[in-house]
């Protein structure tokens, strides 16, 4: 077979013998992992996400070195072997091609430089705004000043040891983040031919040796959530406040979703119980509609369409909202555009604030005594479905989780949307502080 290799790595055969060398057809259409090797210590180097590199492996001096020889198509199957015969040429003249090339070049790219060019592309594959500013700030805030004005070629394991050992053991979940991007970054940097060599800022095989276990130093920080107890008395005061802010925290509340997919949600995802979508007319009894938020692949954590069924009081609440003709939005900010994440933190930290100034605790979480924010009302509402025996998918499955392995996904298709429809409407009863129907009450056990 085309490119195959012996237990070392490299097969005496495969370098001398012409009739196993690498055709133009392989090189073209190869995608298997690994080294393929065409002879002359010339061999195409395929990584895991496909990128294709040609290498040959050769001694300077003295020395056993590997040199990069550019990437495929740019570089031919015959460019590529006129490159190593060249080289091996200098090299056994007592040349080091290695440093001409190196030589050769422009002014090294620093690390900083390969951000700004890596980000370019990186940074599409975030759905929010949030979050791409998160994956700069930490890069620019801890990555930067050890690495920022280094040649990338240069950067060590020594160096990426430099940036990450301070934050390491106080910081371990921000560290860990920050390792995996400039793992990125650096990989980045390879294929884009400014680096050759291993990734300094790889886990296995190289800084799991140095670094302890991030699961050994830390334990990850979960969102304070509202304690069952208070949250009929909370949800109470929230209803006394007015604004587009607390009403999306209302209906993120209502819904179990994400800030982010209500704050982004528009009419266009709304169906409001089969019917004309221009009929601005309110529906005659909610609670009997066939309501749905349908939540596009884009926009979910998960990239799978998310339906929401929504109740009495989430459609009563959708009623009562103004619309902008110049905004998409449902939840929509002064100016029409959608509103800020701090927008929803901050009516939750009023609420807090004012708790605390009538001589009360405020809304804590039971175990870290955390003020409650948004995001841990989906922990609430989480502890309600196990508490109230609700099945394991059905819970999960309302907060839009990737449930059981790809082949179980596979097979079950079913969102369950009329049986979430039945436990959302319960929810939204527990939230007001009403008495459940006795028919209503799922035994623990049930089958999903």
């Amino acid at each position: 077979m085309v490119g195959d290799e012996t237990g070392d790595g490299m097969s005496r055969e495969n370098c001398r013998t012409p009739e196993r060398a690498l055709s133009a057809r392989f090189v073209e259409t190869v995608t298997k992992q690994g080294k393929h090797f065409d002879g002359q210590g010339l061999f195409l180097r395929v990584a895991k996400n496909g990128a294709r590199q040609w290498v040959q492996r050769i001694t300077i001096r003295g020395k056993r070195t590997e040199l990069g020889l550019g990437s495929p198509p740019a570089v031919s199957l015959a460019a590529a072997r006129k490159l190593a015969l060249e080289n091996r040429g200098k090299a056994m003249l007592g040349g080091d091609p290695l440093a001409e090339k190196r030589s050769a070049k422009v002014k090294p790219l620093t690390f900083a430089e390969c951000v700004a060019a890596c980000a370019e592309a990186k940074l599409s594959e975030f759905r929010s705004e949030k979050h791409r500013c998160q994956w700069l700030s930490a890069i620019e805030r801890l990555a930067m000043p050890v690495l920022g004005q280094m040649p990338v070629q240069d950067i060590s394991t020594k160096d990426v040891l430099r940036m990450l050992e301070p934050h390491w053991r106080e910081r371990t979940i921000t560290a860990k983040k920050l390792r995996g991007q400039v793992e990125a970054i650096l990989t980045w940097a390879t294929v884009a031919g400014h680096r050759e060599g291993d990734n300094p800022a790889a886990w296995r095989g190289n800084l799991k040796e140095l670094l302890p276990s991030p699961g050994k130093v830390a334990k990850a920080q979960h969102h304070p959530a509202l304690a069952l107890d208070e949250v009929a008395a909370w949800w109470t005061g929230l209803a006394r406040r007015d604004g587009m802010a607390a009403k999306a925290l209302q209906f993120l509340t209502l819904t179990a979703a994400r800030s982010g997919e209500v704050r982004g949600m528009t009419w266009d995802e709304v169906d409001l119980g089969r019917r004309d979508r221009t009929d601005k007319t309110p529906i005659a009894n909610p609670a009997n509609s066939s309501s749905v938020w349908t939540v596009s692949a884009s926009r979910t954590k998960n990239g799978r369409e998310h339906r929401v069924p929504l109740q009495a009081e989430a459609v009563a609440l959708l009623e009562t909202l103004p619309r902008m003709e110049s905004s998409p939005y449902v939840f929509f900010a002064p100016r029409g555009g959608m509103l800020s994440d701090m927008s929803i933190s901050a009516v939750m930290r009023r609420m807090q604030e004012a708790e605390v100034k009538s001589g009360g605790d405020g809304h804590l979480d039971a175990r870290s005594k955390r003020p409650a924010v948004p995001h841990g009302l989906r922990s609430t509402f989480r502890q309600w479905t196990a508490e109230r025996g609700y099945p394991r998918d059905i819970a999960e499955i309302a907060l839009a989780h990737w449930q059981g392995s790809e082949v179980e996904r596979a097979y079950q298709r079913s969102d369950m949307l009329d049986r979430r429809r039945d436990m959302m409407a319960d929810w939204g009863a527990f939230l007001r502080g009403a008495a459940v129907r006795a028919d209503n009450v799922v035994k623990l056990g049930a089958s999903g």
